[in-house]
């Protein structure tokens, strides 16, 4: 058993947010949304008719997220039967890490498909790996380490993936400082790097981490994921306070996570900015966000995560009505600036919060953290697929105002809950 609390061990989990998180920042929100518009046609054969390219690539993440919300629970569940929580870890890097890769070959808008398909694997890669990680964080610090801790992972996070979107931002820029011609060859490299970030950074992660418990073979690998899945779930049931906090989890990421993954397509086709002021308002979301993390646990420290989680939410609610009515860059960058105030502290201050009322539970630890990330897949399946509907349509400006509604109903949800309430 591995002591808690050691600063070595705590810097190796964080680290691996160093690593992925160069997917969530260059593939889902700065670089990859604007080029898959940019690189396709406006409307795209599918099915005998026609799609928006900007709707189809919001059904991608929902098809992504409902691959994940089916899937995840039985991995984890697993992986508690079998001890096997650093084996999925790397098998869902590497997935990942190759999608990225595959996407320097999206030449032309003929390999629209292509793109896409590494797009969702990318997805799926990340998001797998991230319910192992998250699982660890009980098993290395006490509770009361829990809230600074998350919030120092996502600190990790911001800082590795603004430094590779810095270095891919200078080659988009300055192409010709690498003897190159301005051309949609620089972001391809850019994903070949991500990809290369990813799994290379994460070695180092892979090294230090606990080792995966050695465990009798079972027979029935499957059924034991089913079955260690169906006593989480039965635990959660039991407890009002746990699934009111689960239920407005889902509303509030529901819209944050589709603000993430389409904002940028947004800033591009209904305010006309460009690649590189995209990448910069990024860049920016992600400094204000360390600050916004660090902050956020603060609060949650001296007033509590229900108080932290519900300012949060109002400010993603305004934002999200603002929204409606942007048409100049500057207010733009000012709700930016909202967005990187809260989105790495609501993502942290909800992982804390989830693991201070479920506890440190041995093998069910896997199980509960798959529940809380497939309520997660399910909100961001139900976020943009009503926001690829309303676009195709009515138009994206009502996709975003619709959101708003979103976060409405999860401080609803939030407002009756008891977070100090603890699983049985």
């Amino acid at each position: 058993m591995n002591p808690k609390n050691d600063k070595n061990m705590i810097r190796a989990w964080a680290m691996f947010d160093w690593a992925n998180s160069a997917y969530a920042l260059v593939i889902s929100t700065a670089i990859f949304p604007p080029f898959f518009e940019a690189m396709t046609t406006p409307n795209i054969s599918f099915l005998g008719g026609s799609i928006k390219n900007t709707a189809l690539f919001s059904f991608s993440i929902s098809f992504s997220y409902l691959i994940l919300a089916l899937l995840n629970p039985v991995l984890a569940g697993i992986a508690d039967g079998g001890g096997k929580r650093k084996y999925f870890l790397k098998l869902f890097t590497t997935l990942g890490a190759v999608a990225c890769m595959s996407l320097f070959f999206f030449k032309t808008s003929s390999y629209v498909w292509w793109g896409t398909l590494g797009f969702v694997l990318a997805t799926v890669g990340f998001t797998s790996g991230t319910v192992f990680y998250n699982a660890y964080l009980p098993e290395i610090v006490t509770e009361d380490r829990y809230d600074q801790v998350s919030a120092k992972g996502f600190a990790y996070g911001y800082i590795g993936s603004v430094i590779l979107l810095i270095a891919i931002l200078i080659m988009i820029t300055f192409p010709e400082w690498f003897g190159m011609e301005k051309s949609f060859l620089q972001p391809r490299i850019g994903f070949l790097l991500v990809g290369i970030w990813w799994i290379g950074f994460a070695q180092y992660s892979f090294l230090k981490l606990p080792a995966d418990q050695k465990t009798l073979s079972i027979s029935n690998p499957i059924q034991k994921g089913f079955s260690q899945l169906k006593s989480a779930f039965i635990k959660i049931k039991k407890n009002s306070n746990v699934q009111k906090f689960l239920a407005s989890f889902f509303f509030y990421m529901a819209g944050l996570n589709t603000v993430v993954y389409l904002a940028t397509i947004f800033a591009k086709k209904e305010l006309g900015i460009g690649t590189s002021e995209l990448i910069v308002t990024v860049l920016v979301i992600q400094l204000v966000g360390i600050a916004g993390a660090y902050l956020f646990a603060n609060i949650s420290d001296k007033r509590g995560n229900k108080i932290a989680l519900m300012i949060m939410i109002i400010i993603w609610m305004v934002v999200c009505a603002i929204g409606f009515f942007v048409t100049g860059i500057y207010f733009f960058y000012g709700l930016s600036a909202g967005v990187g105030l809260v989105m790495g502290g609501t993502q942290a201050v909800s992982r804390s919060t989830f693991a201070k009322m479920i506890g440190d539970r041995g093998n069910e630890i896997n199980s509960l953290f798959s529940l809380y990330d497939s309520v997660k897949n399910v909100a961001i399946v139900s976020g943009t697929l009503v926001f690829g509907i309303v676009d195709q349509l009515i138009g994206m400006r009502y996709s975003i105002l619709s959101l708003s509604f979103f976060f409405l109903i999860a401080l609803l949800f939030l407002a009756s809950a008891n977070l100090r309430d603890k699983l049985s």
